[in-house]
């Protein structure tokens, strides 16, 4: 067979095959090292964890890397070409930022307020925040190189907290992308949360992806709680309802390359290096290798060692500690301060306790080599991990995959990440220094045996869980979830107008609360206003256009606020209708005896729920939670539905869980039997928001249109956006049905 036939079939099969899916990958920071000195360019791969975990998915997913360069400064055209060619090499595409850009966006909002409010140092954050204007800014930019690059069927996959917004400006561009969110460092509390004032802005952010994950199911559950708490959204199984998708908050505990690390210990080189890291003392290594960051907790860490020395005299000259503090935002002020503090601290110690033959500190204040790390890994009798807040802490993994001779002890914070998942480690809780103390002399006497029956466990689980296995199973759910949106598609206004104004008739069903007004407090305050009133008065007089409101609400309500409206009305889910010109007529319908029963229950609950009420209708009852503490009021629904389910199990009753309500109502009294009057010549629209109205939808003839309003995953076929989209849309029908009928001279009701 020739070349050129082989070239002939490579071509038919590139152009029948489907072209395989690609990873993009986005975040702050490419991760390669370009260095631009003397008018040569420089572009090397760069260490770190996100950079290592993503080095596989990234070649194997044949896709591309987006983010900053770490240039600010324009480069020369024939360099800049030299620049893109090179990143085209590494399948990386470069985000641009200016210095006001780094300035503004990066150092003043993302690590002068996300960063410390995210770790829990409000003090450290500026009594004036900086405007997000710029994150805002560059997080569109993020995204429309994103939206770019994408190609039908890619997965996305953004990271960490420069970049929240992201997936959400992404969602507008691209709302069928598969998208996804891993947070790098912890997600507050929600009290902590919610004093950022850009704190709504951002959880919309996130919810633009598929699948948000987190490090550890606490930072998961702030999240959640945040949610619910500022968006009104509860997660159920850990789905969270977003504009007619399931977002899916996930727990995916971040490794290392194990295997690597491992290799690299048990060099001949490291061993040598790490051999002469102990020349001349014969004592026991403490080690720590940290960032010098505020939230590494390396003040407290040497209080301890202060009061170790102080309360254990023979360990003078017996015990040296080693710390290492990579800099780190030295042009910030609190990384300034920061340091001087931990200056001062190491030169109180030295001043105290050292000797002629014995310094207790070994302090290096520099960036060190993999293998200088490695090195110092292997040498560590005890490895001290304290901070005093991080997302995960991969020193502690890195520390346990490197000790292959399953000796030396890791003494870890309880307030890590790691620590969730690393139960061998001595725990320490860094804020109190006695007791870290205390472990750290424990971690000094440990036999041996302790030593290695305590390493074995944390490599079994570093190695088993290691970083591919991190980025497998966050890529594996992505790769699962559901694409873009569902439920109701994404009402076209336009469309639809003209089809309601074409139809020779019209049928108007109108939900109530949620629908044609926002949702109250209490459902007293749910009064319509004058424009509503006037609205729905037009539509019942636009020639060929019937009306009828169909609630869940009281008849009494109902007829005190529209009853002098020429419309129908129907209360409580269909169990009494009004027709146009007539009475209120009740259906058939069974109460027993479980209405007394279920209010008692209603009465306990209202008395251990602050703020929940109960509403009393014909033969329904209704258990309002608007006004509670959000997580506890949905604590005390999802109880209550369950006690519910359990005492009326044999009785004729449903019970509903709504918007912040929970609601029984008799068997086979559903806002379906609205459907009986409907006029097969005319063209029937559906409005609602909530379960009780997918009964309608339901039961809708197949030539009706039905339509959700909110972002509920509900069975309607459209969707509109919120009750003022609603009345917008209605004003739009209602002019078109009355410009229609002057024209044709017929003003027929």
């Amino acid at each position: 067979m020739t070349t050129t036939t082989l070239a002939k079939r490579h071509r038919v099969a590139q152009a029948t095959e489907p072209r395989a899916p690609r990873l993009l990958i986005v975040s702050n920071r490419l991760p390669v090292t370009v260095k631009h000195d003397a008018g040569r360019l420089e572009v090397e791969p760069s260490a770190g964890g996100l950079a290592t975990g993503m080095r596989g998915p990234h070649a194997r997913g044949n896709g591309v890397w987006l983010g900053w360069t770490g240039l600010t400064a324009p480069l020369a055209p024939p360099l800049a070409s030299e620049l893109t060619a090179k990143l085209d090499g590494l399948k990386a595409q470069a985000v641009e930022l200016s210095e006001a850009d780094v300035r503004d966006y990066y150092e003043a909002y993302a690590n002068g307020v996300l960063w410390p409010l995210f770790h829990h140092f409000l003090d450290t954050m500026p009594l004036e925040a900086p405007s997000d204007e710029a994150y805002r800014r560059i997080n569109q930019r993020f995204a429309d190189a994103t939206a770019a690059c994408y190609r039908e069927g890619d997965l996305v996959w953004v990271h960490d907290y420069q970049l929240m917004l992201v997936p959400a400006l992404l969602r507008e561009r691209l709302p069928k992308a598969r998208i996804g969110f891993f947070l790098h460092i912890p997600f507050p509390p929600q009290g902590l949360f919610r004093t950022l004032p850009a704190a709504q802005a951002l959880l919309e952010g996130l919810l633009g992806a598929d699948v948000v994950g987190f490090h550890t199911a606490e930072y998961a559950r702030n999240f959640e709680s945040s949610v619910l708490r500022t968006l009104g959204r509860a997660s159920d199984a850990g789905n969270v309802d977003w504009q007619g998708r399931a977002v899916r908050v996930g727990v995916f505990p971040m490794g290392v390359d194990a295997e690597a690390f491992e290799a690299l210990g048990s060099s001949a080189d490291s061993e040598r290096l790490a051999r002469s890291f102990r020349e001349g003392f014969d004592g026991q290594l403490l080690v720590g290798i940290d960032r010098l960051d505020y939230t590494k907790g390396i003040p407290r860490r040497l209080l301890a060692y202060e009061r170790l020395l102080s309360d254990r005299p023979e360990l003078h000259g017996r015990v040296r500690l080693v710390q290492v503090a990579v800099p780190s935002r030295a042009s910030v002020g609190a990384y300034q301060d920061f340091r001087a503090q931990v200056d001062a601290l190491i030169g109180r110690i030295n001043g105290r306790f050292s000797t002629p033959s014995w310094v207790p500190v070994h302090y290096l204040y520099r960036a060190l080599s993999t293998a200088e790390v490695s090195a110092l890994y292997r040498a560590a009798d005890v490895m001290l991990v304290t901070p005093i807040r991080d997302g995960m802490n991969l020193v502690a993994k890195e520390f346990v995959a490197t000790r292959a001779d399953e000796a030396g002890v890791l003494v870890l914070s309880e307030l890590a990440g790691a620590a969730s998942e690393l139960a061998e480690a001595v725990r320490v809780n860094p804020y109190d220094v006695e007791r870290t103390a205390a472990a750290v002399h424990r971690a000094l006497v440990m036999t041996p045996d302790e030593r290695r029956q305590r390493m074995q466990g944390l490599r079994r689980r570093v190695f088993a869980h290691d970083v591919h296995h991190w980025a497998a199973s966050f890529l594996a759910q992505l790769d699962t979830s559901s694409t873009g949106a569902r439920g109701p598609a994404a009402l076209d206004a336009a469309s639809l107008v003209q089809r309601a104004v074409a139809a020779p008739g019209l049928h108007l069903l109108l939900d109530y609360d949620g629908t044609l007004v926002p949702l109250a407090e209490t459902p007293g305050l749910a009064v319509p206003d004058a424009e509503l009133l006037e609205l729905l008065a037009a539509l019942a007089l636009a020639p060929g256009v019937k009306v009828d409101v169909v609630s869940g609400r009281t008849k009494e309500s109902l007829g005190e606020w529209l009853g002098a409206l020429p419309v129908g009305l129907y209360a409580e889910h269909c169990l009494w209708r009004r027709p146009l010109g007539g009475h209120w007529a009740m259906r058939p319908a069974a109460i027993g005896t479980w209405h007394s029963h279920a209010r008692a229950l209603l009465d306990d609950w209202t008395e251990r729920t602050p703020g929940s009420l109960i509403e009393e209708k014909t033969l329904g009852l209704a258990w309002h939670y608007r006004m509670t503490d959000p997580e506890f009021g949905l604590a005390q629904a999802n109880e209550l539905k369950v006690h519910l389910a359990a005492q009326l199990s044999n009785a004729p009753v449903e019970v509903l869980h709504g918007d912040r309500v929970v609601e029984l109502r008799p068997h086979g009294v559903t806002k379906a039997c609205a459907t009986e009057a409907l006029d097969p010549t005319a063209l029937t629209l559906a409005f609602g928001d909530d379960r009780t109205d997918d009964d309608l939808f339901g039961a809708l003839p197949p030539d009706c249109l039905s339509i959700a309003v909110g972002d509920r995953p509900l069975k309607a076929l459209l969707r509109v956006a919120d009750h003022l989209a609603v009345r917008e849309l209605l004003e739009d029908i209602c002019t078109g049905r009355a410009r229609q009928g002057r024209g044709r001279g017929t003003p027929t009701v």
